[in-house]
């Protein structure tokens, strides 16, 4: 495999695309200090006994909190976790001067924490997770191995199993893909393509053919012609 080689986890039966659970963040939160009390859309993770939750909702209290060690013969593979999330994230949607405060604090810990010392822009892990997916199953970016994997060799992967998903029957994967000039491999969008318009073609045929065996009669055309009366 040739470097870049991107690490991803994938979740199965995980439903981000939840009404409730998509809203329950605030936006104006994450972009600004000066809105770190815009909390009523995150309960219940809104606010503790010592003040409101940053970032609040559940969407970032879900956080994923597995993590992934790699070798190759005894030597540690580097994993870069840096530039994983969107430029646009880190400029516009996530605040230079907005700092976590009581998060993870309270009696039920949903997933990872948060360095309280970096502000969100710096917080990429927590960047990636936020933008939602839509669908139950889906990949998301946990970093990349800046070096090349040479063929027939077995690599060494140490997980921290933390995130718990055997409550509710998912699933957890971990992929490593690389890209051409077309980008990463999606087996989906080409399934569901083929899918879309090989229902398309069969629609058509179909039509083409009905309207073959059982033209639609044209009717009377009089029908069409005004009926006045001589001194009309």
């Amino acid at each position: 495999m040739k470097k870049p080689i991107y690490i991803y986890y994938q979740l199965d039966n995980y439903y981000q695309n939840h009404r409730r659970y998509v809203k329950s963040r605030s936006d104006k939160q994450l972009r600004s200090k000066a809105g770190e009390n815009d909390i009523k859309a995150c309960t219940p993770e809104d606010k503790t006994k010592n003040g409101p939750i940053v970032p609040c909702g559940l969407v970032a209290w879900s956080l994923f909190n597995d993590t992934y060690g790699f070798s190759l013969d005894s030597k540690t593979i580097k994993v870069n976790k840096h530039d994983i999330a969107w430029k646009s994230d880190k400029d516009h949607k996530f605040g230079k001067d907005v700092y976590p405060k009581n998060f993870q604090s309270g009696g039920l810990i949903g997933g990872a924490k948060l360095n309280s010392s970096l502000p969100l822009s710096k917080q990429e892990d927590l960047m990636v997770w936020m933008r939602t997916a839509a669908l139950p199953s889906f990949r998301k970016l946990y970093g990349r191995i800046e070096e090349d994997l040479p063929a027939n060799k077995k690599i060494e992967v140490v997980i921290q199993n933390n995130y718990n998903t055997y409550s509710f029957g998912g699933k957890k994967k971990l992929v490593l893909s690389t890209t051409s000039w077309m980008g990463g491999k999606n087996d989906f969008l080409g399934i569901a393509y083929i899918i879309v318009g090989g229902l398309c073609l069969f629609l058509a045929v179909f039509f083409i053919l009905l309207y073959v065996v059982k033209p639609r009669p044209l009717g009377d055309p009089s029908y069409l012609s005004w009926n006045r009366s001589p001194s009309g």
